[in-house]
């Protein structure tokens, strides 16, 4: 493998291009369970038939652990939203589309949205009162199992030259409820400053899959507590923000 193109540069990880592979090097400090688990993630959701980049190997370069996979050829949906503003609308009725094709999914081996949200919440820097009231309001909202992104947004969708969109990063995978996987996409439109996409988007969401506003809103607080975890500082202030948005029943 040639490590010389490098097409991103993340926290903790560095990707890059070798022909028509696409090789994740991770950090030596990053967490092997969490590679493999991402690693599995992936192979999981290739077994939906969903149009993914497939993994061909997870091997480690100079000591360090990777995740090579095939290359896909194009523009992320956040390139082609930004370049041309006219399409916006239609380049957000097909992020939808393609979430509602996740959501068509299932993986009865990926791991359960509801168990990981309650570990986030009890590791958050929430007061044990908030840590209740959001884990009582976790449990009681209804039990899922479709297919969940977990970091649905544009720049995780790559369009090819002839049209054809492929969704990256299984790392946040699991099977749950729909509309957590919304509120997170609302919530990370929101971390973007861009609220009025953000409320285009969950206005179309809640329209093409016949769901009501208010029951994606009843997960907001959950999701925001769950994600606060992990960013920086201004996006842990942001996400916290949320948790008293809607009052508790």
């Amino acid at each position: 493998m040639k490590l010389e193109k490098v097409i991103a540069v993340r926290s903790n990880k560095t990707i890059y291009r070798d022909g028509y592979k696409c090789i994740k090097v991770f950090d030596s400090n990053y967490s092997k369970a969490d590679i493999l688990n991402e690693a599995l993630n992936q192979a999981r959701i290739e077994e939906t038939g969903l149009n993914i980049p497939k993994i061909s190997q997870v091997t480690t370069v100079d000591g360090k652990w990777a995740i090579v996979s095939d290359f896909i050829e194009g523009k992320t949906l956040a390139e082609l939203m930004e370049e041309n503003a006219d399409k916006k609308d239609e380049y957000l009725e097909l992020l939808v589309d393609l979430q509602l094709e996740v959501h068509s999914k299932v993986s009865p081996l990926l791991n359960k949205l509801k168990d990981k949200m309650n570990r986030k919440i009890s590791e958050s820097s929430l007061d044990a009162t908030t840590r209740y009231e959001l884990h009582t309001r976790l449990e009681g909202m209804p039990k899922h199992k479709k297919v969940c992104h977990g970091d649905f947004n544009p720049s995780n969708i790559i369009i090819t030259e002839n049209g054809t969109p492929y969704i990256l990063d299984w790392a946040h995978a699991t099977q749950g409820n729909a509309s957590a996987d919304v509120a997170r996409t609302y919530l990370l439109f929101c971390l973007n400053n861009d609220n009025d996409t953000a409320k285009k988007y969950l206005d179309l969401f809640c329209k093409k899959s016949n769901t009501a506003k208010q029951y994606v809103q009843k997960w907001m607080p959950i999701v925001a507590a769950s994600q606060s975890v992990k960013g920086n500082e201004k996006e842990r202030e942001f996400l916290l923000s949320w948790v008293d948005v809607v009052d508790y029943e």
